[in-house]
């Protein structure tokens, strides 16, 4: 008989989460360090970081940090090497990083080609160059690559949302997202005869305290009549990470409450 608990179950298993300290990232850390990970939080929030690898070894878990600037492209290489040559090899790669200009959500008439460029550079291209790198060294062993997309990069956004509010949307936040989607596609086919897998994991809106408002009208137009929590994605990725999801590549799962059914 299968024993299906254990293929949940990444004991033995190295993982490395970009952007780990972030909102959504460090439950992604959790998940994946309970479930019997060793987890390298690699991250430019070296304050945050260190907090929570000392949280996490409170628990007799396994978590480490390594300092990690995602918006600096040419170190990054360099950078995911020396992480691969730490851990003697890892298994799963996960892009859970949110880097973005001070001006990164403002109005569409105000995008300057400076702003749109970095945004560009910061997260899409860093994104596709560590799933392309990490892809690379894991030729040998096989493993799970994990990017998180966002429903913007699916549909498009709805303006009327954001009314009577000053949270505004980055047309380039969409740029990036859709890019990350259909990258995480071409890389899952041309990877696949390696048994490396990539998926995305495109969330809905994360409640973190927005202005009411917003939080009252998103709310009212998902199915589920909420916006979705941290913990409501990690077990995602815990998923994707596993044997458990070992015939699923190239896919884009959706964790919004039913956002993109409608």
């Amino acid at each position: 008989m299968i024993n299906y608990n254990k293929k949940f179950s990444l004991k033995g298993k190295k993982a490395v989460v970009v952007g780990g300290a972030g909102l959504i990232g460090k439950e992604v850390v959790a998940a994946l360090a309970q479930a019997g990970a060793r987890v390298v939080i690699a991250d430019i929030d070296g304050k945050s970081a260190k907090s929570l690898v000392d949280k996490h070894k409170d628990n007799s878990l396994s978590v480490e940090y390594y300092p990690l600037d995602v918006s600096d492209l040419d170190i990054l290489k360099s950078k995911l090497i020396d992480i691969f040559k730490k851990l003697k090899g890892f298994d799963v790669w996960v892009n859970c990083a949110y880097p973005k200009t001070k001006d990164f959500a403002c109005p569409v008439e105000n995008i300057t080609l400076e702003s749109w460029q970095k945004n560009i550079d910061m997260h899409l291209n860093s994104y596709s160059l560590l799933s392309k790198y990490a892809a690379e060294l894991m030729k040998k062993t096989g493993g799970s690559i994990i990017n998180f997309g966002s429903i913007y990069g699916v549909v498009g956004n709805d303006p009327r949302l954001y009314e009577g509010t000053k949270i505004t949307t980055s047309m380039a936040y969409t740029a990036i997202k859709g890019g990350i989607v259909n990258v995480g596609r071409y890389l899952a086919a041309y990877f696949g005869k390696y048994n490396i897998r990539v998926n995305t994991v495109c969330p809905g809106g994360v409640f973190n305290n927005q202005d009411p408002v917003f939080v009252k009208k998103y709310s009212e137009r998902t199915p589920l009549k909420r916006m979705a929590l941290p913990q409501d994605i990690a077990p995602v990725v815990l998923f994707l990470a596993s044997d458990a999801a070992s015939y699923i590549t190239g896919a884009t799962i959706m964790v919004d409450g039913g956002w993109t059914c409608i």
